[in-house]
């Protein structure tokens, strides 16, 4: 009989697995020597529907056009191409979105992470450019904020209407040891001030001495160092000038101090009752909708007198103001709801009246000195629809403070009022973009 095969086996005997005590176990083991050849489409690294590319949508229909006018690599003239501008607002937004608060950390993630590889799409980026586009474009961020929030309004999501404004502490980039005292910083200075003279002497001397970088590092290492002290030494200034202007209590007053890391911190009372440098970061939010319209940044540590400022903001930027605005028992200081009344386009305050020890008055009757917008204010807070509109306050103003508390926003890593204004900035557009995409899908479904 003719085999199939093409070569004859010999018989072998069947197979019989027998249970072995000493039998090794088989493995799938890495093998890191090998070759892989890996074709991989930037589109298809994220799903369609992923946050990143509703970030990137939004950026495409911003106007960046101040940005693009610092860049000064042009066609036909020498130079490195610059990164483009609005890759790095969305690498920005979206970080914030994911809680990232680091350049460093940002430029890791946009070669590991595949939602900033496909915002990148093959571009390289370093922390340097990540942070120093970050801070260099306030102005541009602040019109994007009026102009985003503005859209809102005209689609009819969101109304000037009733606004709830909040302030929250976040610690800023200072330690507690670098307050000083007017002397210490004043000697601070004359240090600052004799190593950019050494340095300028040295350059001089050997201007071939370590590399181009790393000359241009020094130079403006130490003076931003003689900058920073400058600054806290104005500070300690205002401050000791605004103490002796204050009335005497008959308490001790404590010496006035300014950090050299960042001047514009104060040490504050935080949330868990310890006392950290801070600054006090200001929102204003629509109760309708939930769009933050106004931004401020703050380095007092209470809310008192912070009505007017944020009220002549929205006037500013919107050309009208809110006909009412919700704040908690920090803001209602008689001072401001007098203001507020006194105004042109007059706004309605709701804050909460302060308790009486004496139980058998009524916090809600006129106080001798009270002028007339505080009687009204007193007047209108005993009313119940005054209360039921109250409690707006906390599903709009605190609601706005977890996202960004929830974002990252628990620790500053820039130093300034300037810079970190910049930073809240951005927050507040994140929560704008994301919020605006919810309120209009929630229109789509409602018609």
């Amino acid at each position: 009989m003719m085999s199939n095969l093409l070569f004859d086996h010999p018989e072998s005997e069947p197979v019989v697995c027998q249970e072995s005590p000493t039998r090794a176990p088989r493995l799938r083991c890495p093998d890191r020597n090998q070759m892989l050849l890996c074709p991989q489409d930037v589109d298809e690294l994220i799903a369609p529907d992923h946050p990143a590319r509703a970030v990137w949508a939004y950026i495409e229909g911003l106007d960046l056009a101040e940005v693009y006018e610092t860049i000064r690599a042009v066609e036909g003239a020498p130079g490195h191409p610059a990164t483009d501008p609005k890759l790095l607002l969305a690498l920005w937004l979206y970080a914030i979105l994911e809680g990232v608060g680091s350049a460093r950390r940002l430029e890791s993630l946009c070669e590991q992470h595949a939602a900033y590889r496909w915002l990148c799409g093959g571009v390289q980026v370093n922390y340097h450019t990540l942070s120093d586009f970050r801070t260099g474009f306030a102005p541009m961020l602040d019109r994007l904020l009026t102009e985003g929030a503005a859209a809102l309004m005209a689609e009819g999501l969101a109304e000037l209407k009733r606004v709830a404004q909040d302030g929250m502490r976040v610690r800023a980039c200072a330690g507690a040891s670098s307050f000083r005292r007017q002397p210490t910083l004043e000697r601070c200075l004359e240090q600052a001030q004799e190593q950019v003279a050494a340095l300028k002497a040295e350059l001089e001397a050997d201007p071939g001495a370590g590399t181009r970088r790393e000359q241009k590092a020094r130079e403006r290492a130490t003076r931003e160092c003689q900058e920073r002290v400058q600054r806290a030494l104005r500070r300690v200034k205002e401050l000791q000038a605004k103490q002796d202007a204050a009335k005497d209590n008959g308490k001790k007053k404590k010496p006035v101090r300014a950090s050299t890391t960042d001047p514009d911190a104060t040490v504050m009372k935080m949330a868990d009752g310890g006392f950290r440098p801070a600054v006090n970061v200001q929102f204003a939010t629509t109760t309708t909708g939930g769009v933050i319209v106004g931004v401020d940044v703050t380095h007092r540590g209470t809310d008192d007198g912070e009505i007017t400022p944020m009220h002549g903001q929205l006037v500013q930027r919107y050309g009208q103001g809110p006909e009412e605005m919700l704040v908690d028992g920090g803001f209602a200081q008689k001072a401001e709801i007098e203001a507020m009344a006194r105004t042109e386009a007059a706004c309605t305050i709701y804050a909460p009246v302060k308790a009486v020890r004496n139980p058998k008055n009524s916090p809600f009757a006129p106080k001798p000195g009270d002028g007339p917008g505080v009687v009204a204010w007193r007047k209108r807070m005993a009313t119940p629809e005054a209360q039921e509109i109250y409690k707006e306050r906390a599903s709009t103003a605190e609601w706005t403070n977890a996202h960004a508390r929830n974002r990252g926003l628990v620790r500053f890593t820039v130093r300034g009022r300037n810079k970190i204004r910049a930073v809240v900035l951005m927050y507040a557009l994140v929560h704008n973009l994301f919020t605006g995409l919810r309120l209009r899908q929630m229109a789509v479904q409602a018609a």
